[in-house]
């Protein structure tokens, strides 16, 4: 219970303090946006404020905060404590650097930036890296809604969750869903839907922590690790395994495509913070939350901890708040999902047009974009379901490409405030150390359990992945002063 507490108030320390600091570092003015210079009423339309935030909550707050957590906590009470400092520090700093150097380059997403920054060769070879990923998130969160929505309709039913009766049907309306909310201006299904979604999803959350507050106070061994629980813990190290399983309420690469939807929404750069620093925050309250309720059910039911993250979370909401309030909750879980994987297709579209040039204000052209990544999404379903074996990979690329993606941001911002002459380090530590992670992850996962991987020792990956993440930072500084050299008025006078 007091690690817990502890991760809370930094949470919200952070936020008042660091993210002040990165604010000032950024340094948001009173230029106009692209939402007000580029108003084209499809993509860059202004909005509410209120409004904005809540839709980058939904947009970056996947399944991750809460499947993920579940999964994460098997690490032990120390995830309270990094989920919290990880969040401040890297992935807060993350969702800022991506939403400030698109709101100051037109709005650009984030391949556009990434060939700002890093070059032209390179910003190529992510785009088409960057699109596979969104394709893969947007199978993913088309998959687990739809298996929630299956066991909910079955429960309700009296059917057997096992028979997936449902899932296909629901996988269709999910993907329909999809597409008309890709296609739409965001201000239409997006900017009404979302402000009512994210209440509900808020509401489920803050439902959970009331009750875990209560049943803390009457009995504070519920949220520290019984004995049960350490015989049922993780084996593998926290370094890297952790950061990969716990993505989203840490860090998240897949946040960094997400946030420029946001900067062609906001009426003021002063809103930044709030908007992007601020929801991630909102995010790792979230994920806290979730990491303690089933800490809290595993300790009372350790065989919950055999179950898959998906079957363990009905019993975590029906234990804390009974079959309605549990079904309610579970349906804030699959808006959660939902909520994110259409405004990934949406960004998948935008990246590609970006790339093609393809105007993007006829609707025939928004769909004729979309269209050849809606076969590929249904492929990826139809893959991703054939067995268990199938959608472990799937998740597997999905949670490794998603941290690559982190790296390449927090890589692309350093070289823009190195250009900019001003302090990198809030980019750069959580850059390098991410740099660190997936690539011991990736040179050491056949060890790890991973479906596909290298078979490096562990030790000797950590070794290696820290001398190159130690020399792409220092790159990463070099070049951004270069830039900066480049640019001066001597430069541009010779």
């Amino acid at each position: 219970m007091v690690l817990f507490l502890i991760g809370l108030a930094i949470l919200v320390a952070g936020y008042f303090t660091y993210g002040k600091l990165v604010e000032k570092i950024f340094g948001p003015d009173d230029r106009p946006t692209p939402a007000v210079r580029m108003a084209d009423g499809v993509d860059y339309v202004a909005m509410p404020h209120w409004k904005n935030m809540l839709i980058q909550l939904l947009n970056i707050a996947g399944i991750g905060p809460v499947i993920g957590v579940i999964i994460g906590i098997k690490f032990g009470e120390i995830v309270f404590l990094i989920i919290p400092i990880g969040n401040i520090i890297g992935g807060a700093v993350h969702d800022m650097a991506a939403g400030m150097m698109s709101l100051r380059s037109n709005g650009e997403n984030l391949p556009k930036l990434i060939e700002d920054t890093c070059g032209r060769a390179f910003g190529k070879v992510f785009s088409v890296f960057m699109l596979f990923c969104l394709l893969l998130v947007v199978a993913v969160f088309i998959n687990v809604p739809s298996h929630l929505i299956d066991e909910l309709v079955s429960g309700i039913t009296g059917h057997d969750p096992s028979e997936n009766l449902y899932f296909w049907y629901a996988v269709v309306a999910v993907f329909v869903y999809y597409i008309a909310a890709t296609m739409f201006p965001v201000d239409k299904i997006i900017g009404n839907c979302y402000p009512i979604f994210g209440l509900l999803l808020l509401l489920g959350t803050f439902a959970i922590f009331v009750k875990l507050m209560i049943n803390g106070i009457q009995t504070p061994a519920i949220l520290q690790e019984s004995a049960a629980f350490k015989a049922g813990m993780m084996k593998q190290p926290i370094l890297p395994m952790l950061f990969i399983t716990i993505a989203c309420g840490i860090i998240s690469g897949f946040h960094a495509t997400q946030s420029p939807i946001i900067a062609r929404t906001m009426r003021t750069e002063r809103q930044a913070r709030s908007s992007f620093y601020g929801m991630m925050v909102v995010e790792g309250f979230i994920a806290m939350v979730w990491a303690a309720a089933a800490l809290a059910a595993f300790n009372r039911s350790p065989e919950l901890m055999k179950l898959i993250p998906a079957k363990a979370l009905g019993r975590i909401v029906t234990h804390f708040l009974g079959t309605w309030g549990g079904g309610v909750t579970i349906l804030s879980v699959i808006i959660l999902a939902v909520t994110s994987g259409d405004t990934a297709l949406r960004s998948c579209r935008l990246s590609f047009a970006e790339m093609t040039q393809v105007d993007q204000k006829p609707l025939l052209k928004r769909f004729l974009v979309c269209l050849p990544m809606i076969v590929a999404v249904a492929l990826l379903l139809w893959w991703s379901n054939k067995s268990a074996k199938s959608f472990n990979m799937l998740w597997h690329y999905f949670a490794w490409a998603n941290q690559v993606i982190a790296v390449c941001t927090l890589i692309a911002a350093t070289i823009y405030l190195s250009a900019l002459k001003k302090p990198s380090f809030i980019t750069l530590i959580p850059g390098v150390f991410m740099f660190f992670i997936t690539c011991s992850y990736l040179l050491s996962s056949e060890n790890l359990g991973a479906p596909v991987g290298l078979p490096v020792p562990l030790l000797f990956s950590q070794i290696i992945s820290a001398f190159l993440a130690c020399g792409v930072g220092a790159w990463a500084v070099w070049h951004g002063r270069k830039m900066a050299e480049l640019a001066s008025p001597q430069n541009r006078q010779d």
